[in-house]
């Protein structure tokens, strides 16, 4: 696994240094290999399908002029998800609250009695479903919780993308946690 990692640091690198040059078929290797997990933080984090699209477009810009400000060495998908989430902070300052919709309760319904919970979500699922359950969430807790609960990311990898220590991202966790855990027995479900 060790070489694996290796390896890819070294693709990585390659690239990154492709595309410092320039070389903007180099940058469109780039755009493939991370704009699902682009688009999937930001929808996530934006609960709106065209926001979220607009924000692939606008990480990848971002990530394209800022390419010679890379630092080799760390990981470029940190990198990406560093820009991406402030990109979408910004967004989520700007836009005005989002409140659950009727349909919302309704689709987090059906979704956590559906026998088969490994089926694939589809993007207006997953706005329901998340714009539901973050209802209450500050920006900050919305943040970590999107970075650890749905997208798996380690605490030290939200660390880094964030700029919280690790008191930080653990204390927003808990809370976001708290406040999921309470949204979700107002909707009658028993979380212990």
């Amino acid at each position: 696994m060790v070489k694996s990692n290796i390896k890819m640091i070294q693709i990585e690198e390659d690239i990154v240094l492709r595309c410092q040059r320039g070389e903007k078929e180099a940058f469109r290797r780039v755009v493939q290999t991370y704009q699902r997990m682009v688009f999937s933080l930001s929808l996530k984090m934006l609960c709106d399908e065209e926001e979220a699209k607009d924000m692939v477009q606008e990480t990848f810009i971002r990530v394209w002029q800022s390419m010679r400000e890379y630092e080799s060495g760390k990981s470029l998908t940190t990198w990406i998800y560093t820009i991406a989430t402030r990109l979408c902070l910004d967004r989520l300052r700007g836009m005005k609250h989002t409140v659950p919709l009727p349909d919302d309760e309704r689709v987090l319904r059906r979704f956590a009695s559906d026998a088969d919970s490994q089926r694939a979500l589809e993007n207006k699922e997953w706005v329901s479903i998340v714009r539901l359950l973050a209802e209450g969430l500050g920006e900050k807790q919305r943040l970590v919780f999107t970075l650890i609960q749905l997208e798996g990311l380690s605490s030290q990898e939200a660390e880094e993308i964030t700029g919280m220590d690790a008191k930080q991202v653990k204390s927003n966790l808990y809370v976001a946690r708290q406040t999921i855990r309470e949204q979700l027995k107002k909707l009658g479900y028993d979380t212990d």
